[in-house]
């Protein structure tokens, strides 16, 4: 499967492509999660607009297997967006990642160096997450992390009210912008 190791900055050789406009932007980054023992690391894309999680995954490495697993999940279940935000670590800017971005013709667009504010509504999303769910529980395993992260995301899309979404949830804005019903 992919192997390349991840680093907090980027590898060296990897591609850092331009900032590209789009009409439909998805974004992503990958923080790590405080457990009990030990830390998870966790990746999730965002739909730009609605705020809504559109796929996850946890892993206990950094490798990019698990990143290139949450984007092609949220290709096959919700079509390509235009442009892809990530930050500048190494599991976004690897050949594999880009391969995925370049097979389905999409752009994409990298913070730049320590600039948080360009990937802002993921970067809220970790906070949010962290602070409503992650900081109050110690997960025992990868197993209860997933478990909760799960039943905390499908509560923020489908329940959880956004002052930027005039007090409605992601899946609404999502599925009314889409036309698309909403999923069961």
């Amino acid at each position: 499967m992919h192997s390349e190791r991840c680093t907090s900055g980027s590898a060296r050789g990897h591609a850092k492509l331009p900032v590209a406009r789009s009409v439909r932007r998805a974004c992503s980054t990958q923080p790590y999660l405080p457990m009990r023992r030990g830390f998870l690391f966790l990746v999730a894309v965002m739909d730009w607009h609605s705020r809504k999680i559109l796929s996850w995954r946890l892993s206990n490495t950094m490798h990019a297997d698990f990143c290139i697993e949450a984007l092609q999940e949220a290709i096959t279940r919700y079509g390509k967006p235009d442009t892809v935000n990530t930050d500048q670590g190494s599991q976004f800017t690897c050949t594999d990642f880009i391969d995925v971005l370049k097979t389905h013709e999409i752009a994409i667009s990298m913070d730049g160096k320590g600039c948080w504010r360009d990937n802002v509504l993921i970067e809220r999303f970790w906070k949010t997450i962290k602070y409503q769910e992650v900081y109050l529980k110690a997960y025992e395993s990868t197993s209860d992390a997933r478990a909760n992260i799960r039943r905390f995301i499908d509560f923020y899309n489908s329940f959880r009210g956004h002052s930027s979404l005039q007090g409605r949830p992601p899946d609404t804005i999502y599925f009314i912008n889409t036309g698309a019903a909403i999923a069961a």
